[in-house]
């Protein structure tokens, strides 16, 4: 019998020779040894390397042979050493779409991790078998990889960095005292410290003539915190961007970016945008806190008629929900309290947004990509085809978007979004004026909120106030305009008004926190009948409105503070 692969033994036995002459030397017989035992070890290999094939290809695997085949260096390190080693197993290839890994043992914990590996590269994965001598061979290659240094600390800031500096911002008014005396590298720390502190919702670092301004957004108002000299300004800008992930040698162009750091009992991502100025860069970050999104729907300042309106329209199993007011009035916050009332196991929620502000456990959450032509109306079309319940979209901006939301409304969807105009009533001959069909858009609109957020007065610091002559006028007005069929009135000769006289609590500003004050819009049998006729005029809706019970947002304000709740000076400010 002919054997293609003689054994061990069969080449042992063939090796035998005579003796040899006394010409044959000492470095003769060492070659021959030599020789004789390259080929033992290489039919040995041979051998193993068929036994590993054949089982491959009784598992129904594939097999590599590392002697043969290259190991694919830059797919090496999808695998730690340690995992490696756990699971007997190398990535050998990770590049077009394709994925390999290979194993001496494949059991449903290398499965899996296979599986993990392909899904993060949104790749094919296929499994080989490999011999002991190979996964040698891929641990020998893996050892020689040049190894990445690691990122130090110096670019990047922690929980345990801000808490260096808590105690030092109890008090903001000293921040511009610690700023001259604390190294440069810290100056970045020690303002997001404070900001934290303060609860500022922005952090704007301005370069100007004479210096850099330094100011803080606190309940929607900007606060000057310090002036930094130009020479720290050079250095924090460069310490943002290296944090922020953004391009250092680049001034003259716009950046965004983002930075993330886990508190003890909080998320906080911060969105920092850059722009260049005349005399240099502006920075503003938005401080994101993960606890901003736990705003119940029962707690978001609404009562009485307002509040019975907006959640039967809400509990309708589809129809299209319009949040309106000026950038920076809540609608967002609005949105996802509505949401977190809706997010339950039996609904399926899907958001479009741009950005996406804050993580919703539960709720799937898309961001348009505008590089991809990912806008809000294909994002729109390509959510409905995910069998939605209620779908979240970010803005209505053009004609495209109002009739897919729309059409989605009317087949069986509850659709949320937000609309820039001034009031609730200016929702209908905004959507007419865009090109929205009348008979698609009075049977689509369930309601329609405006908003704004005034600053509520500080708990430490009230106190009670007499009005002028003036204002009480125009409080009578007010309290004199609110429908009677509302559920709410205002006696003026009764009620007692409050304001803060300013504290260490409130910044000595009076004010603590922000409320909603809301006008709920819903659409009644003559509101649908003029929204059909076509002739609109934003007065006429809000008229109608009234009439049947709409409180406006100076109407929702005054009430506010006839409880005591914010300013009635607060109340004018914003919604006049």
């Amino acid at each position: 019998m002919t054997q293609d692969n003689p054994s061990i033994e069969d080449l042992l036995k063939n090796q035998t020779a005579p003796a040899p002459s006394a010409s044959h030397t000492a470095g003769a017989d060492e070659g021959a040894q030599e020789q004789l035992s390259e080929k033992i070890v290489h039919i040995e290999h041979t051998g193993l390397e068929k036994e590993v094939e054949q089982k491959a290809s009784q598992l129904g695997l594939g097999y590599v042979d590392f002697s043969q085949a290259p190991i694919d260096r830059e797919a090496l390190p999808l695998l730690s050493r340690e995992e490696m080693k756990a699971l007997s197993s190398a990535v050998f290839l990770s590049r077009d779409g394709e994925l390999r890994l290979a194993t001496t043992n494949p059991t449903d914990a290398v499965v899996k991790k296979m599986e993990e590996l392909a899904n993060s590269a949104r790749a094919h994965a296929a499994l080989y078998l490999i011999s002991e001598a190979s996964l040698a061979k891929a641990f020998e290659t893996y050892d020689r990889i040049p190894k990445k240094a690691k990122i130090q600390n110096a670019v990047s800031i922690t929980a345990d960095d801000l808490k260096k500096y808590e105690a030092d911002v109890l008090d903001i008014s000293s921040l511009p005292a610690k700023l001259s005396t604390i190294p440069l590298t810290d100056v970045m720390t020690i303002i997001l410290a404070a900001a934290i502190s303060a609860n500022a919702s922005d952090i704007h670092i301005e370069a100007e003539e004479k210096g850099i301004k330094l100011r803080f957004r606190l309940d929607g108002i900007l606060h000057e915190m310090a002036t930094l000299t130009r020479e720290m300004w050079g250095h924090m800008i460069s310490r943002i961007k290296l944090i922020a992930k953004l391009k250092i040698n680049i001034a003259d162009t716009p950046q965004d970016g983002r930075i993330s750091i886990e508190l003890p009992d909080d998320k906080l991502d911060i969105r920092v945008s850059t722009i260049p100025t005349a005399y240099g860069e502006s920075v503003v970050m938005r401080l994101l806190r993960a606890s901003s999104v736990g705003l119940q729907f029962e707690d978001m300042g609404l009562a009485g008629k307002s509040f019975n309106d907006l959640k039967r329209e809400v509990e309708r199993p589809n129809g299209m929900i319009l949040t309106t007011g000026p950038t920076g009035s809540g609608k967002t916050t609005t949105l996802y309290a509505i949401l977190n009332k809706l997010n339950d196991e039996e609904t399926k929620i899907i958001t479009l947004e741009d950005p996406i502000e804050y993580k919703l456990q539960g709720i799937n959450q898309s961001q348009i990509d505008a590089s991809h032509e990912y806008g809000f109306a294909k994002g729109l079309r390509s959510i409905l085809r995910q069998d939605p319940d209620v779908v979240m979209i970010g803005e209505i901006r053009d004609l495209e978007t109002a009739d897919t939301a729309i059409n989605a409304a009317l087949t069986g969807h509850l659709v949320l979004s937000t609309l820039h105009t001034n009031d609730a009533a200016g929702a209908i001959p905004r959507f007419l004026a865009i090109g929205v069909k009348p008979f698609l858009l009075a049977p689509a609109i369930n309601a329609i909120i405006g908003q704004r957020l005034v600053r509520k007065i500080c708990e430490q610091c009230k106190e009670k106030i007499e009005l002028d002559s003036a204002t009480l006028g125009r409080v009578l007005e007010v309290a004199k305009s609110i429908p009677t069929n509302a559920g709410a009135s205002i006696d003026p000769a009764d009620v007692v008004f409050y304001h803060g006289k300013g504290c260490d609590v409130c910044h000595h500003s009076g004010y603590k926190g922000r409320i909603g004050i809301f006008e709920i819009f819903t659409i009644t049998p003559d509101i649908e009948k003029m929204i059909l006729e076509g002739k609109v005029s934003e007065n006429d809706i809000k008229l109608a409105a009234q009439k049947a019970g709409m409180l406006t947002m100076v109407q929702d304000g005054m009430l506010k503070a006839a409880d005591g709740i914010t300013t009635v000076e607060e109340v004018f400010r914003v919604t006049e």
